[in-house]
């Protein structure tokens, strides 16, 4: 049993992927494919199946489940057992772990119609040469002690800065506000670039709202209309409070309804 967890329990040592099942389909599939590959390039994880396969099997997996809809799915991909626990990835001699598992979830009503409330966090993103925060990687302890410190301050989620002191994302989704009628998020340099994060900059130029991806300040956040968090199992969620200041007029605003 040691051999078997110890890349998981000791090293964080693996990749996933989030995953939405609506109407018997898996939406931006090839999206979420294009960067678990792109993951395990990075981390020089042969898993041994190409995209019709893994695809196959998250379709059966569903399917064996009579799973169509409200399903969210978590594709975890590790380099698999090793002979003892240490780093060495010549160790992991098994081949790799592929894990499925399959969830009825939705977004809790309370928080959809509450929105939710950031509480800005003294622990940044990294930079590159640390740990890529574009690297979907079983590694987040920095996100979790972030998020601990924002529920020690009662607030949802935590709202993380750059190295350099903007703000760049909360601990789990993609960050956005509205000043001014226009849609900025931060330059995706130190955060996951999320699929659901580049739908919404899509949706922004297909219709003509005006997006940026930029560097920002907490004095932007805090004079900004709106602002709401993208993410693949909430979609697009309001944020009505950060650091006790409420946002806008606490509500959904026309841009967030819009989009």
């Amino acid at each position: 049993m040691v051999k078997q967890l110890s890349v998981l329990f000791m090293l964080g040592d693996g990749i996933w992927e989030g995953l939405r099942l609506f109407n018997s389909r898996f939406a931006f599939l090839k999206e979420h494919l294009d960067r678990l590959f792109e993951s395990a390039l990075a981390t020089d994880i042969n898993f041994g199946m190409d995209r019709k396969e893994i695809t196959e099997a998250l379709y059966k997996t569903t399917l064996s489940n009579g799973m169509t809809d409200d399903v969210h799915v978590r594709l975890m991909i590790t380099r698999g057992p090793k002979r003892t626990p240490f780093q060495d990835p010549r160790l992991s001699k098994d081949g790799p772990t592929i894990v499925i598992i399959p969830e009825y979830k939705v977004a809790s009503e309370e928080t959809t119609t509450r929105g939710l409330r950031l509480h800005t966090v003294p622990i940044h993103r990294g930079l590159p040469l640390t740990q890529d925060p574009k690297l979907n990687s079983h590694s987040k302890l920095n996100c979790v002690l972030a998020l601990i410190h924002a529920l020690k301050a009662d607030a949802d989620e935590a709202l993380m800065l750059d190295p350099h002191g903007f703000v760049n994302t909360t601990n789990s989704t993609n960050f956005f506000i509205v000043r001014s009628g226009e849609v900025w998020t931060s330059t995706g340099d130190y955060c996951l670039n999320g699929i659901t994060r580049q739908k919404v900059i899509d949706l922004c130029c297909e219709n003509d709202i005006p997006v940026f991806e930029r560097n920002f300040s907490l004095v932007d956040t805090y004079g900004a209309s709106e602002a709401f968090v993208t993410g693949t199992f909430g979609a697009q969620t309001l944020v009505t409070e950060i650091d006790g200041r409420i946002i806008g007029d606490g509500g959904q605003g026309p841009i967030f309804k819009r989009i």
